[in-house]
C-alpha cells in the first residue's frame, strides 16, 4: 500500500515539475564562476554549496526540488526530534535521530537561500508545497508511512501518523519511527531521483545525488535496527 502511495505522489511530482517548466517561470542567467566546494557537514558522500556561491543558473524542476524537499526535511526534523524528546528509546536509534537532524536541518538552511538567491518564492505556489506542521497533507492517510502530501509530498506522515508518533513510548516507539521514517525516505529518494534526472542547477543535482546515496543506506540502516527490536 505505501508503494502505491509513493507511486503516485512521485507521478504527481514528476508532473508538477512538467507544468512549471510549461510555464517558463525559472531563473536564466548565466552560472557564476567558480563553486566554493566547502559545506556544512552533512551525511552525503558530496555536499553542495552553500547560497553565497550557488550558480545562478536553474530550471523549473531544481525550483519545485527545494519548494518540495525543505518541508519534507523539516518534518524529518521534527520527527527525530520528537525521539530525542522520548526516554527508553534504544540508544542506536536515538543516534540515528541526532544524525538526521545534523543532516537535514543545514539542508533546509541551504535549499532556502539558494531558492531567495533565484528570486523563487520558498514554498510553491498553488498551495501544493508541503505543510511543515507535522502531517505535511491535508490528506487522511492512516497507519504508518501512509499519510501522504497533496500528490506532491512523497512519504510525508499524516496528522495521524505524527499523533501516533507522539504518543509511543519505549520500543513500540522506536519500531514506529522506523517505519515511518524508512517511508519518509523512500519518498525523499523519489522526489530526489526526479531532480538528477531533470535538475539543471549543478548544486540542487548534487545534493539531490547526496540525498539519493545518504538516504538510501539510511533505509537499510532502519532495516538491520528493526529486526533488533
Amino acid at each position: 500500500m505505501n508503494k502505491k502511495f509513493l507511486t503516485l505522489s512521485t507521478a504527481a511530482f514528476a508532473a508538477a515539475i512538467a507544468l512549471a517548466g510549461c510555464g517558463g517561470g525559472s531563473g536564466s542567467g548565466t552560472a557564476t564562476t567558480g563553486t566554493d566546494t566547502s559545506t556544512p557537514a552533512t551525511t552525503s558522500a558530496t555536499a553542495p554549496t552553500g547560497a553565497a556561491t550557488v550558480a545562478a543558473e536553474h530550471n523549473a524542476a531544481d525550483t519545485m526540488f527545494a519548494q518540495m524537499m525543505i518541508p519534507h526535511h523539516a518534518q524529518a526534523v521534527k520527527m527525530s526530534d520528537m525521539m530525542l524528546a522520548k526516554k527508553d528509546i534504544p540508544a542506536n536509534v536515538t543516534a540515528l535521530a541526532e544524525k538526521i537532524k545534523a543532516a537535514q536541518a543545514p539542508e533546509i538552511e541551504m535549499m532556502t537561500g539558494w531558492l531567495k538567491s533565484w528570486n523563487e518564492p520558498t514554498a510553491a505556489p498553488g498551495g501544493h508545497g508541503m505543510s511543515t506542521h507535522g502531517s505535511g497533507s491535508s490528506t487522511h492517510g492512516s497507519g504508518s508511512g501512509s499519510g501522504m502530501g497533496s500528490g506532491m509530498g512523497s512519504g510525508m506522515m499524516s496528522d495521524d501518523d505524527m499523533k501516533k508518533l507522539d504518543a509511543a513510548q519505549g520500543t513500540e516507539a522506536a519500531k514506529l519511527f522506523l517505519t515511518q521514517m524508512t517511508v519518509h525516505h523512500q519518498g525523499a529518494i523519489m522526489m530526489a531521483k526526479t531532480e538528477e534526472s531533470t535538475g539543471q542547477n549543478p548544486d540542487a543535482v548534487a545534493l539531490a545525488k547526496a540525498i539519493i546515496t545518504a538516504q538510501e543506506k539510511e533505509i537499510q540502516e532502519m532495516k538491520d535496527l528493526l529486526a533488533t527490536l
